[in-house]
C-alpha cells in the first residue's frame, strides 16, 4: 500500500474522523474514517471533505449492521476510491467481492483462527487480529498475542494486530510476532486530530490500564442493535458502575440521563471507549508525533535482538 510505517488506524465512530485519517496517512500510516453506530451516508460524505487532498491513500471503516440498514453507506465508501474497505461485526461476506471489484482493498475484523479462515477463503485482502484488550466493540475471546499467534497460523493473508497496543514495547511485540502491522485506536484517540470532545480527552488522559470495564450497557440504553457477541470495552464510570451487568433493569430515567449525557459530553456518564493500553496516554499531541514515537522506540526496541 505504499505505507512507511506500518500503522493503519483504527476507525473508531465518533473519533477517526477524516482530520485523524489524514495526519495518519501524512504521517506515513495508513488513515482510516470511521462510521460506527451512527454512521450515514451524509456522515460520510462530510468526513472525506477532509481526504480530498490524499489521492485515495486513506480508508474506511464500516459495521455490518449499519451498512445493512443504509446500504447507501457502502456505495459512497465504493465511490470514494479509497485505498481500503474495512467491513466489520459480521458473517456475511458478500461485500467483499463487490469492493474488490472496484479495485479497492478489503479488511475484516476476526477473534479466532476459524473465523480468519473463512474470511481469507472469501478472498479478504487483510485481516485484523482484534484482541480481547482492544477498546471498543468486539468479541472477548482471546487476548491479542495468543489470537495474533493462531491467526498467522492459519492464513497467509496480511495480519494487523489490534488490541492493547499503546507503546513501543507493545508495537514491537506485536511485530515480532509477526505481525504485519498494528490497527492502532486508544492510543491515537486523544490526539489533537480526533473527533473526540476536549472532555473525553482528559478522561483518557486520566485512566489508567485497570481503568476499563467490558459491558452491552450502553447500547441495550440507547437501543443500539449490536450484536450480543460485540460488547464494548471502555471507561468505567457513574453509569457502568450502576449498570453493568444489570442491563435488564434499565428504565427510561436511566435512558433519558444517559441521552442527556451524551449530548453533553460528559464522560462521568457517557461511554468512552478504551482498550487496556489507555495508560500510555499522557496528553493531547498529534498523531504524527505520537506514531514517530511509537515507531522509534519499537525500531530500537528490536533492534536490540
Amino acid at each position: 500500500m505504499g505505507l512507511r510505517v506500518p500503522v493503519v488506524n483504527a476507525p473508531m465512530g465518533g473519533v477517526a474522523g477524516g482530520r485523524l485519517a489524514a495526519a495518519v496517512t501524512s504521517a506515513g500510516g495508513l488513515g482510516m474514517i470511521g462510521m460506527g453506530s451512527a454512521g450515514s451516508a451524509a456522515a460520510l460524505r462530510e468526513e472525506l471533505r477532509h481526504t480530498a487532498s490524499l489521492g485515495g491513500r486513506f480508508g474506511i471503516g464500516l459495521v455490518k449492521w449499519v451498512v445493512d440498514a443504509d446500504p447507501e453507506l457502502l456505495d459512497v465508501a465504493i465511490a470514494a476510491a479509497p485505498t481500503l474497505i474495512a467491513v466489520s461485526f459480521g458473517s456475511d461476506p458478500s461485500w467483499i467481492a463487490r469492493v474488490r471489484d472496484s479495485g479497492i482493498r478489503t479488511a475484516t475484523q476476526v477473534y479466532n483462527a476459524a473465523e480468519a479462515r473463512r474470511a481469507a477463503d472469501a478472498g479478504i485482502d487483510v485481516l485484523v487480529a482484534r484482541g480481547a484488550e482492544g477498546g471498543g466493540h468486539g468479541a472477548m475471546e482471546m487476548a491479542t498475542l495468543p489470537l495474533l499467534d493462531a491467526v498467522l497460523d492459519a492464513v497467509s493473508t496480511p495480519v494487523l494486530a489490534a488490541g492493547g497496543i499503546g507503546s513501543p514495547a507493545s508495537f514491537a511485540a506485536a511485530l515480532a510476532a509477526g505481525a504485519d502491522g498494528v490497527w492502532l485506536g486508544t492510543r491515537l484517540a486523544a490526539c489533537a486530530e480526533s473527533s473526540l470532545p476536549e472532555a473525553g480527552r482528559r478522561a483518557l488522559i486520566a485512566a489508567e490500564g485497570t481503568d476499563t470495564v467490558v459491558t452491552t450497557a450502553f447500547d441495550v440504553a440507547m437501543r443500539l442493535p449490536w450484536p450480543a457477541r460485540f460488547p464494548a470495552r471502555v471507561l468505567r464510570n457513574d453509569f457502568t458502575a450502576r449498570w453493568a451487568g444489570h442491563e435488564d433493569a434499565l428504565d427510561e430515567q436511566a435512558r433519558a440521563e444517559l441521552a442527556a449525557a451524551v449530548a453533553a459530553d460528559d464522560p462521568r456518564t457517557a461511554p468512552i471507549d478504551a482498550g487496556q493500553g489507555v495508560g500510555a496516554i499522557t496528553a493531547v499531541t498529534p498523531a504524527a508525533q505520537v506514531i514517530d514515537e511509537l515507531c522509534s522506540g519499537a525500531a530500537e526496541l528490536l533492534a536490540r535482538h
